[in-house]
């Protein structure tokens, strides 16, 4: 009895619906129920209506009159149920069984873009992500030309993503829409949610909604994880890599009764091989060692119209990097030989509850709550940088409409606490930020046309002050399968300038802060404003499917913090006196080439420049042009469930500016720009029933590889040591093979 009334305590939300009829729509892959995002669902004979969600769930307005429901999917069978009493409804498409052409050219894509929401979305399923060696969320964006993915620097092994031009820290990463990936986590907190643990990504680009917060600028990253109740009940993935990689993933699913159902989650990696292909006494790949583990429980009442979910998470990460010869308990704190330990440890607990009135049409009310304590203590050399970060935060949200399901409207209140302790060498920061908002959402919804979202919430921050944050997005359908989108918003954040930048404690740079009298640091916060334009068309090409896309970012900035390593001996941090900005176009088409066999490509350009001390430069690192293919095929499966996929991924990046080494000494002086850079990933898997299958695969199969990417590696305690320098892959070819069992 304490044990339940304990896990009722912690319980609880989700987001819930806006109407009294709610359900979720799956359908059947690979032998297992997936939810099925975008299906039609609306009341025969009316105009009122849904589309499924990204998890599949759906609410519409119900009367007693209303009473066959229609359910339809493009590829699917359409199905009309007759609905008899308001109760929560499951039910499974089936794939059409028409004619082959038909059922291929419209099939369901691992990577989807809407063509009804307001926002410029892509979703990303969890059959996207088996194509690659998923092992993390960083490396989660492999075969997505949106996302830009690169190392951080030449020791750490650390992957950094960009959107729009712009680094991780100004895109809102969340998980199931509870900000993650902030704080202290910034530089690493990708690494630490494991690919398995993913049901599926949400990419949004430009200004997110209001309701998620203030901060973000370029795009959100919305990571949906795997629920208990449509999970198998076993799923093990097994991995080993060339570069001594190991990992295993294990998920066990339990329904502990008709309205609960509990997951355990269990995450481990090993890396204790030491690689140093390129002779530069280095590690190429950092040793390291993961536990993670999660334990999720979800309790579901349709017929009270409740949802609940509480993820109780653990981690501990410890990453050894440097010379190959150091030994951290003999050279720590000396100039023996360089070396670098990053032992991090993380709590997390994350409540969300959902309830629709069902005494009152068209009402819910959704409540999420996070709590995480992340510790992490670490050295690159002779620096040392601790940090310690508390944060709370919470979010109610009530949902409603006008007049009819045509005009919805969201507004709620948030509240976030964040308590800093960092140790950066001798100097000790901490600070303490809160705040408080409200905010308005209103939604119009035509289908047929015109789709609009705008927001506004106003913030009291202890360290920002008041504030006002607007989003607008629209959609606009002039004709068949077409969506103009246009959208426009304003970010405001926190710069937190030693954990968003840990990869230059990896050199002999002097860090300087130009205090400008500000309460972050002594520095003022981060505002930009970012504007997008985009255009989606699909058709058909020779009889199969084929859809087109532009679009135009650009983010202005009115204030922002500088990040200068112009002088190769300094880091300078100040707040931007001039302008900067960064400018994105991107043109993407995909084409269904013959059948089971897809093809997407992108070209992307990127003008992202600021005014530093020295000038208006381009942003160091970031390529001018990039060019993306990916071809995807796989074999029809058969009656046993056995069938071949096959994968393969190529990325050419531009020169990219390196920073000024012009006061270097002689022999470390760099080029202005490095060389170009194209990489080839393979993967093919083998499935041999539902339960099982086996995959190899390699990456960067052409073993492109940056020589000497670390500066001065001969002299690291020098004053010209820097492992800034990374353009490129590091390790050469790495190739992977791996197993997944599940029994459902």
């Amino acid at each position: 009895m304490k044990k339940f009334v304990i896990i009722m305590l912690l319980l609880p939300f989700i987001g819930l619906s806006q109407d009294q009829l709610e359900g979720v729509v799956l359908e059947t892959s690979t032998g297992k129920e997936m939810p099925l995002p975008g299906a039609n669902v609306y009341w025969l004979g009316s105009s009122v209506g849904a589309i499924t969600n990204d998890d599949g769930t759906f609410s519409l307005p119900y009367k007693f009159s209303f009473n066959k429901l229609v359910i339809s999917y493009v590829g699917f069978k359409t199905d009309t149920l007759v609905i008899s009493e308001n109760r929560y409804v499951r039910h499974v498409l089936q794939a059409s069984d028409e004619l082959d052409a038909v059922t291929v050219t419209a099939r369901k894509q691992a990577t989807s873009k809407s063509f009804l929401k307001a926002t410029n979305t892509i979703t990303v399923s969890s059959d996207e992500l088996l194509k690659a060696a998923c092992c993390n969320l960083s490396e989660s964006f492999e075969t997505n030309p949106s996302i830009d993915v690169n190392f951080a620097d030449a020791v750490s092994g650390t992957k950094q993503i960009k959107m729009l031009g712009l680094t991780s820290p100004y895109i809102l990463i969340t998980t199931e829409n509870i900000p993650a990936i902030r704080g202290a986590s910034q530089a690493y907190g990708l690494s630490f949610i494991p690919g398995t643990w993913v049901e599926s990504i949400q990419i949004t680009k430009g200004a997110g909604s209001v309701v998620n917060g203030f901060e973000s600028i370029a795009g959100q990253i919305n990571t949906e994880l795997v629920k208990p109740v449509t999970d198998d009940k076993l799923f093990v993935n097994a991995y080993a890599g060339l570069n001594g990689r190991y990992e295993l993933n294990t998920h066990i699913n339990q329904k502990v009764s008709d309205k609960w159902s509990t997951g355990l989650y269990v995450h481990g990696n090993l890396r204790d091989q030491k690689f140093d292909r390129n002779d530069d006494s280095f590690l190429d790949v950092p040793l390291k060692q993961q536990i993670n583990l999660m334990n999720r429980w979800q309790y579901t009442n349709g017929e009270k119209g409740i949802v609940s979910f509480i993820n109780l998470r653990y981690l501990n990460d410890n990453t050894q990097a440097g010379q190959l010869d150091f030994d951290p308990d003999r050279d720590r704190g000396t100039t023996n030989f360089w070396g670098s330990e990053i032992d991090t440890e993380r709590f997390e607990v994350t409540t969300k509850l959902g309830y629709v009135n069902p005494e009152i049409p068209y009402q819910s009310l959704g409540v999420q709550t996070a709590y995480s304590y992340h510790k992490q203590d670490s050295y690159f050399g002779l620096n040392i940088y601790d940090i310690q970060h508390n944060s709370f935060y919470s979010n109610l949200v009530y949902n409603s409409i006008i007049s009819d399901s045509r005009h919805k409207v969201k507004t709620g209140l948030s509240f976030t606490y964040d308590q800093y302790d960092e140790s950066v060498n001798t100097t000790l920061y901490e600070r303490t930020e809160n705040s408080f908002g409200g905010f308005f959402e209103y939604s119009y919804d035509n289908l047929d046309k015109l789709t609009m979202t705008a927001g506004i919430r106003a913030d009291q921050h202890n360290r920002l002050g008041f504030f006002i944050t607007p989003r607008l997005h629209l959609r606009y359908t002039p004709w068949e399968k077409s969506a103009f989108r246009f959208s426009i918003g304003r970010g405001k954040r926190s710069a937190n300038i030693f954990a968003e930048n840990q990869n230059l404690f990896a050199s002999s740079r002097q860090i300087n802060i130009l205090n400008s009298g500000g309460k972050i640091y002594g520095l003022d916060p981060e505002i930009a404003w970012n504007y997008g334009v985009s255009y989606l068309q699909g058709f058909n090409l020779f009889g199969r499917k084929a859809d087109v896309s532009f679009d135009f970012y650009r983010t202005d900035f009115q204030n922002q913090v500088v990040v200068d390593w112009e002088n190769p001996f300094e880091i300078n941090f100040y707040n931007l006196e001039g302008e900067s900005y960064a400018n994105s176009f991107q043109f993407e088409f995909n084409y269904n080439l013959f059948e089971n066999f897809d093809l997407r490509t992108a070209y992307k350009f990127y003008d992202v420049k600021t005014d530093y001390n020295s000038g208006k430069l381009e942003k160091p690192l970031v390529p001018k042009h990039r060019l993306f293919a990916n071809a995807a095929y796989e074999t029809d499966e058969k009656d046993n469930g056995a069938q071949w996929k096959f994968d393969a991924t190529y990325n050419w990046l531009d020169s990219q500016r390196f920073p000024s080494t012009a006061l270097s000494d002689l022999e470390y002086l760099l080029d202005e720009y490095s060389p170009t850079v194209g990489t080839l990933n393979l993967q093919v898997t083998k499935v041999f029933s539902p339960k099982f299958e086996v995959y190899l695969g390699g990456e960067n199969v052409t073993n492109v590889r940056q020589n000497n990417p670390i500066v001065s590696a001969d002299n690291p305690f020098g004053s010209n040591f820097d492992t800034n320098f990374v353009y490129g892959p590091i390790f050469g070819s790495m190739y992977y093979a791996g197993l997944r069992f599940r029994i459902k």
